[in-house]
This record gives C-alpha cells, sequence and structure tokens, in this order.
C-alpha cells in the first residue's frame, strides 16, 4: 500500500510557456487567433475539395484526410493550452494527459505516412503520368489512408501504454506545453533507458522510414523532371509537387530535430517551441500552402467565389 500510495500520481502540473499573467494573456490571444485560423482554414480546403469536382482526385483525397489530421492535432493540445493560459492552477487529470500524448503522438505519426503516401502520389503522376488513374485508383487510396490511420494509432498506443506505465512517484510537474512523450518520461524515479531505447525505435520506423521514401520519391521525380525537354514541361512538373514539398521541408524536419535522438539533450525551452511550431503553427500553414501553391486550388477558390458573388447579387436584387 505504501508504495502504491508512492507511485501513484492523481495529476499533473503543466509548466507551460510563462508564469507572468500578461504575457499569457497576449499569448492566449494569439493562440486563439491561430487556433481559429487553423480550424477554418482546413475546414475550408475540406469544403473546397468536396464541392469541387475537378479536385476529386487523389492528390486532394489525400490533402481531405491531412486537413483533417492537422485540425485534429490541434485539438488535441491547443483548447487545453489556451485555459492554462487563464488558469491559476494549471492542472492536468492523469486520466486527460494520457489521453492529449494518445491522441497528439498518433495524429502526429499519421501525418508523417500521410506525406509519405502523397509523396507516391506525386512520383507516380510525374514519372508515369500515362498511367496514374490506373495505379492510383480508388481501392488503393482508401487502402494507404486506413493504414496510415491503423499505424499511427497502434504505434501512439504502445508509446501511451509502456509510458504510463512508469512509475512517477510524487513528481508531477510537466516542464512542457503539454503531455509530451520524454516530457512524461522524465518524471518517472526509475531508469528509462529501455522507454528511450522504444522511442528511438519507433522514431527510425515511424518518421525516418517514410522519410526515406519521401527522399526516394523526390530523387526520381527531379531526374524525371530534369530530363524534360521544354522549359514549360519543367516547371509544370516541378509545380505540381512544390506545396507537398514544402509542408514536408517543415514536418519533417521539425520532427526528426525533436524525437529522433532521446539523448542529444535540446533544451527544454526549445522543446516547447518545437511542440508550438508543429501543433500550432503548421496546421494553420498547410492549408495556406496547398492554397497559394496551386493553381488547381486557386481556380477553385475563383469559381467557388464567383458563384457566391452571383448568389449574393440574385438576393440583392
Amino acid at each position: 500500500m505504501e508504495q502504491d500510495n508512492q507511485t501513484w500520481v492523481h495529476e499533473f502540473i503543466l509548466l507551460g510557456l510563462s508564469s507572468n499573467w500578461d504575457t499569457q494573456i497576449s499569448l492566449f490571444v494569439l493562440f486563439l487567433l491561430m487556433y481559429l485560423a487553423t480550424v477554418l482554414g482546413n475546414f475550408l480546403i475540406v469544403l473546397l475539395i468536396r464541392l469541387d469536382s475537378r479536385l476529386h482526385t487523389p492528390m486532394y483525397f489525400f490533402l481531405t484526410n491531412l486537413s483533417l489530421v492537422d485540425v485534429s492535432y490541434a485539438t488535441s493540445i491547443v483548447p487545453q493550452l489556451l485555459a492554462h493560459f487563464l488558469a491559476t492552477h494549471k492542472a492536468i487529470p492523469f486520466l486527460s494527459c494520457a489521453v492529449q500524448l494518445f491522441f497528439s503522438l498518433g495524429l502526429g505519426g499519421i501525418e508523417f505516412l500521410l506525406l509519405a503516401v502523397m509523396a507516391y502520389d506525386r512520383y507516380v503522376a510525374v514519372c508515369d503520368p500515362l498511367r496514374y488513374s490506373v495505379i492510383m485508383h480508388a481501392g488503393l487510396c482508401t487502402r494507404l489512408v486506413i493504414t496510415s490511420w491503423v499505424s499511427g494509432s497502434i504505434n501512439s498506443l504502445v508509446h501511451t501504454a509502456i509510458t504510463f506505465q512508469l512509475p512517477m512517484c510524487t513528481n508531477k510537474y510537466i516542464d512542457h506545453i503539454s503531455c509530451e512523450i520524454l516530457a512524461v518520461v522524465r518524471l518517472a524515479c526509475v531508469d528509462t533507458s529501455s522507454n528511450e531505447i522504444v522511442i528511438m525505435v519507433s522514431s527510425i520506423v515511424l518518421l525516418m522510414t517514410p522519410f526515406f521514401l519521401v527522399l526516394l520519391s523526390y530523387i526520381q521525380i527531379i531526374s524525371t523532371i530534369l530530363k524534360i525537354q521544354s522549359t514549360e514541361g519543367r516547371r509544370k512538373a516541378f509545380h505540381t509537387c512544390a506545396s507537398h514539398l514544402t509542408v514536408v521541408t517543415l514536418c519533417y524536419g521539425t520532427t526528426i530535430f525533436t524525437y529522433i535522438q532521446p539523448h542529444s539533450n535540446p533544451s527544454v525551452l526549445q522543446e516547447k517551441l518545437i511542440s508550438l511550431f508543429y501543433a500550432v503553427l503548421m496546421p494553420m500553414l498547410n492549408p495556406m500552402i496547398y492554397s497559394l501553391r496551386n493553381k488547381e486550388v486557386k481556380g477553385a477558390w475563383q469559381k467557388l467565389l464567383g458563384k457566391f458573388s452571383g448568389f449574393t447579387s440574385k438576393l440583392t436584387r
């Protein structure tokens, strides 16, 4: 009984970004606006893809899933972060912490897998355009998406179960903005070497494997583009991949820096900023990147706005 009392923690205290009240209010306003922009931007992307039949292609099917993942990931962290900015007691219950870790870790893994799937889609579109519709048929696209969601969820479930079986003793202060896996593992009052090994293996499988698939896809894509004779043809082929390549560079770069080497010990502030970049900034930027750098999406926006303008003009007559 004494051991149980020593190792059971009912809640954790998230130390967050700042203890200064004025700073917290400013951050609350900033992150609230960014979260609203994230939800609105990704919702509009999904709505646009659904309404415009020209966007009913594998690429935009994957983009729809990516938008849903981005909104879900931001929602798993940002609302709790906003609430804590206004709270004096920044506690999160044990179960809520475990749930947050499961969803944030799972959705992060799903996003990396989806980016690899989207890289394969771009590879087929550029390197084998005549057989694109045959290769990227609806059945394959559905299986690829389901595999991404299931794989990311299973990986997260295993990590969450292992992490929250660790004895936390009386240590309940998490120096982070959320229940991030490395921050929680550090609370354990036992040797966590095995957990760090599991994190390393998982990072290699779930991050580096898709990363190398993306890398190989783009090596083939660039090789194919360089063989195109006309400048206009090369420009169009590269433009097909520009949005995805931008998102891949941002997502994989920051996450590999954070997770691939648990022993590298980046500073706590660095970890918080990187988590904010991925949880708050990237979900907001993704719909902007795919809208501003994609002619098909811009064309669909113009068509939709034109219909809306025509509809409103009829109402005002």
